[in-house]
């Protein structure tokens, strides 16, 4: 699982914009236009609102009427999330699986969408964890090259590509409230690249000890930690532990910036169900440090990257010691971003530090 083959775009097909959680374009229309011109200068593609995108506090049934819309029109090939939000956990469990599994097509969306790509998983469907509409097509001034390239893989190309980290990142945001911010410019840092553990250069025994896995692959699963975290405490279908015997395990964390001790309880959980002895490896995308609500320095916002990298590979040799694990990935909440495969194939060759993702 998953299973099922998703078709490619060509320039000029339509994509369908929704909005599964917080229904963002009703609040910022200035900034869902901006997105929706990207789509068109920068992919040439065509966007379809559906009735409850701009909604705000649409109903789980309208929600539900435009994802089943949304895949069931034969015209739309592909479909976006605009945002995030909090609260997909209460009604994706219960979508009809007919419509997805009858009509694939790739699914672009992150955060609280980690409920409805594990929906599609379930059913044999990939997505793509990454490429919200506000987050990544609306970035203000311009679109980062970074994330314009694994965005037109997702969209446009078949085949195996190599993912490299970038050379510079940035998490300090500009306000969407003001619209004189969409034409200015992030601040940009030096990217920290990756961090590996599992196997040397040498392809000798592993940093922790463990037995070194110098090449593995598998079918990645996963997403925002504190999403995973509301699958497990609810009770919500999940891979079974057969699944997780080749899957690699891909997760980050939000805006929300939560503790490190709290992240290594969620993974704990993961450990006391069986899966982390069983995964294949353990991507982890660069945590965010930065919110206008905890607006840290930068030796603060190092500190935390740190801490939580300690803290997840602590908890992940608990229970496993030889899968590789590399931190600091550039999915989730960071930019630039890759929209990363989700429900396909992946290769980690620990010894050459390179990873290779089947789009």
């Amino acid at each position: 699982m998953p299973s099922l083959s998703l078709p490619k775009l060509r320039p000029g097909d339509k994509v369908a914009t929704v909005s599964p959680s917080f229904a963002a374009p009703g609040k910022w229309p200035h900034v869902y236009e901006l997105g929706l011109k990207r789509l068109r200068e920068v992919f040439q593609l065509e966007p379809v609102a559906l009735p409850a995108t701009a909604k705000l506090g649409a109903s789980a049934a309208e929600r539900t009427s435009d994802l089943i819309a949304a895949f069931e029109d034969k015209t739309i090939k592909a479909v976006i999330a605009s945002l995030g939000g909090d609260d997909q956990v209460t009604y994706v469990k219960d979508l009809p699986p007919e419509p997805f599994i009858k009509n694939p097509k790739p699914f672009f969306g992150f955060s609280d969408n980690t409920h409805f790509e594990n929906f599609l998983w379930l059913h044999g469907v990939p997505s793509y964890y990454g490429g919200s509409l506000f987050t990544q097509f609306a970035m203000q001034d311009r679109m980062d090259p970074y994330t314009i390239e694994y965005l037109k893989h997702a969209f446009f190309d078949s085949g195996e590509f190599e993912l490299k980290p970038s050379d510079t990142f940035n998490e300090i945001g500009l306000g969407w409230d003001d619209p004189a911010n969409l034409v200015k410019e992030r601040v940009y840092e030096k990217n920290e690249s990756w961090y590996w553990d599992g196997s040397d250069v040498s392809g000798g025994e592993g940093t922790t000890g463990g037995v070194a896995q110098t090449a593995v692959q598998g079918i990645t699963w996963g997403g925002c930690v504190e999403s995973i975290d509301e699958l497990l405490r609810h009770g919500v279908a999940i891979p079974s532990l057969a699944d997780f015997e080749n899957v690699v395990l891909i997760a980050e964390t939000s805006e929300e910036i939560p503790s490190p001790d709290y992240v290594f309880r969620v993974f704990r959980a993961l450990g006391e169900r069986g899966i982390l002895e069983r995964i294949k490896a353990v991507i982890v995308g660069r945590p965010k440090a930065w919110e206008f609500n905890k607006q840290t320095t930068p030796d603060e916002r190092r500190a935390y990257r740190e801490a939580m990298r300690e803290k997840i590979l602590s908890v992940v040799r608990m229970y496993n010691k030889a899968a590789p694990v590399i931190q600091n990935f550039n999915i989730g909440h960071t930019d630039p971003q890759i929209a990363m495969p989700y429900g396909k194939n992946i290769k980690i060759d620990a010894s050459a530090k390179k990873v290779f993702a089947e789009f």
